[in-house]
């Protein structure tokens, strides 16, 4: 039930299996495969479906396939004419780190710093063309290294085989964002984009297929009510067709009738489990956010808590300057301020709603879309907000 489990059959994902299988057996006759961008939302069944494949291309023609941090080694075969890396570029997300990662599972020791990022790449070209291999590289999550400015690395990878005399490269490049490519360098677009694969999300019934196939295998018969399944799919078809939610939410409900005893698993188990998947997941990006975003939340929560009703820009921004010269942070303009709301509003944290006051203009009316209790505890661990922690804002007196 975990996203780590690489089931044997990937429901609705036959088309997707049969096009990528077919630019990779190329390798099977010796030949590189084309570079290839997959594309589509989270848990859709990119990365399930790349691991399916390259596994089976590695059990085909013999191999390596070298995945995680840990570099965790799968001997396949005598020859080993495939290597299949795959690295998500969240956890190694610029050039030095990937290249270092690169040079690692060809058999070199790169330190973790210190370097200048040409020679950990002449380490790797080496190394790469002296193993005289097929190296298939998967970048999971490749926008992260766009982020990170590493549009070279990325040229450098996609047209390293011009260089090579022994040894071949291919990349695939995956990415939940449907516009990055066109945000690329054209010159990393041709070459990476040279096939591209598109993955739809999946829809209420496919994802109640895919939780069927798990079920056969996670669970004893007999121990979900019947409407748990159709549920969890529902919820997760919301979710922009999200496999990895439906799993979450099916795995968390069985964890919660285990820990009541329950029989089976009910709905009211899937019910609450979708309340605490989405608790967490506002957490965690609440963590995450700027500090000046943090403040205007902080801001926003003082006014709540104080009374204030129709909470509008205004008096956010009057709260917020007030905060901001407490916690000796530069003070934003009122309209980036209400940029700041506007973004938080898109991430749920909040919602603002645009009202008109007649004679007096439009503004925005704010409330908090998030709990005090979590708000309040997530925003007093910022160390940069401490000063606040405990401050009563002005304004009381009216207020209370």
């Amino acid at each position: 039930m975990r996203h780590s489990y690489s089931p044997k059959i990937l429901p609705h994902r036959e088309k997707e299996i049969e096009e990528l299988a077919r630019i990779l057996v190329s390798a099977i006759k010796g030949e590189t495969p084309s570079n290839v961008f997959v594309y589509g939302k989270t848990g859709t069944g990119k990365t399930a479906v790349i691991t399916h494949v390259g596994r089976a291309l590695v059990r085909k023609v013999g191999g390596k396939i070298f995945s995680g941090q840990n570099a965790e080694q799968h001997h396949l075969g005598k020859t080993n004419p495939v290597f299949f890396i795959y690295m998500n570029c969240e956890m190694i997300d610029t050039q030095y780190r990937l290249l270092s990662k690169l040079a690692e599972y060809l058999g070199q020791s790169v330190p973790l710093t210190g370097w200048p990022t040409d020679k950990v790449y002449e380490m790797f070209f080496s190394a790469l063309d002296d193993s005289e291999k097929l190296v298939i590289v998967v970048l999971d999550e490749i926008d992260k290294l766009l982020r990170k400015g590493s549009d070279d690395i990325l040229y450098s990878l996609t047209r390293i085989n011009s260089d090579l005399k022994k040894a071949k490269v291919s990349v695939i490049g995956i990415s939940n964002d449907l516009n990055f490519i066109d945000f690329l360098d054209p010159r990393v677009r041709s070459s990476l984009g040279e096939e591209e694969i598109i993955f739809a999300p999946y829809d209420a019934l496919q994802l109640i297929d895919i939780l069927n196939q798990r079920v056969s295998e996670a669970f004893a018969e007999g121990s979900l009510e019947e409407d748990v399944i159709p549920l969890c799919a529902a919820f997760a078809a919301q979710e922009h067709g999200d496999a990895r939610r439906a799993l979450d939410l099916l795995r968390m409900a069985a964890e919660l009738a285990e820990r009541e005893n329950s029989l089976r698993v009910r709905t009211k188990h899937v019910k609450i489990s979708k309340e605490k998947i989405e608790t967490d997941r506002v957490v965690e990006v609440i963590k995450t956010l700027p500090t000046q975003s943090k403040l205007v939340l902080y801001s926003v929560l003082f006014l709540e808590k104080y009374g204030m009703t129709n909470i509008t820009t205004g008096e956010t921004y009057n709260t917020y300057r007030e905060l901001a010269r407490k916690s000796s942070i530069d003070i934003l303009t009122q309209r980036r301020v209400s940029d700041l709301i506007s973004e938080l509003d898109m991430l749920g944290i909040l919602n603002s709603a645009v009202i008109s006051k007649g004679r007096y203009g439009r503004s925005k009316e704010i409330k908090l879309a998030t709990p005090h209790v979590y708000l309040k505890k997530i925003l007093d661990d910022d160390a940069r907000l401490s000063r606040i922690a405990n401050y009563v804002p002005p304004m009381q007196h009216r207020l209370g």
